[in-house]
């Protein structure tokens, strides 16, 4: 069975006919074309799949598409404004945060979905924050790095 579906993402209102049982991220990549969303576990395990919906960070893995009907969502694509990359986004970079790249989409997300909540963490409330996002890469110390960075800033810190 086949269902029709609207859904904003990125503030960009899409309409789709998508199978019941595809999930949020095979809506993305496979309708929608928005490729930063990547597929890990597809079990929820490792936050690779990480999406804003509707204000609140959900793994698209577990998500079923048609949940989206209606729904707003807000995926790596849509983080910097143009040409103009994020204040996280430029961290990560700084700080060598980024290093295969697979996990970065939903890191991002996810430090950013942190610094909403808590404006300004202490580095055991980064932690506990990014802990459903694994990384293979990193050793989390830059990821953690750049994301305090951004919080120092944010609140007038030195640079």
């Amino acid at each position: 069975m086949e269902y029709d579906i609207e859904v904003t993402v990125n503030d960009v209102r899409y309409k789709a006919r998508i199978p019941a049982s595809f999930t949020l991220l095979q809506l993305l990549r496979d309708v929608l074309h928005l490729t930063g969303t990547k597929e890990g576990c597809g079990i929820g395990e490792c936050g690779a799949c990480s999406v804003v919906f509707n204000g609140e960070l959900v793994n698209a893995c577990l998500v079923l598409g048609v949940e989206a009907n209606g729904a707003t969502l807000r995926t790596i694509e849509g983080e910097a404004k143009g040409e103009q990359l994020s204040d996280l986004q430029r961290s990560f970079i700084k700080h060598h945060a980024a290093q295969c790249g697979f996990c970065t989409p939903a890191m991002i997300l996810t430090a950013g979905d942190l610094l909403r909540r808590i404006p300004t963490p202490t580095d055991e409330q980064i932690i506990e924050g990014i802990a459903g996002n694994l990384c293979r890469c990193t050793g989390y110390e830059a990821i953690v790095d750049a994301i305090r960075e951004v919080a120092r800033d944010a609140k007038g810190g030195a640079k």
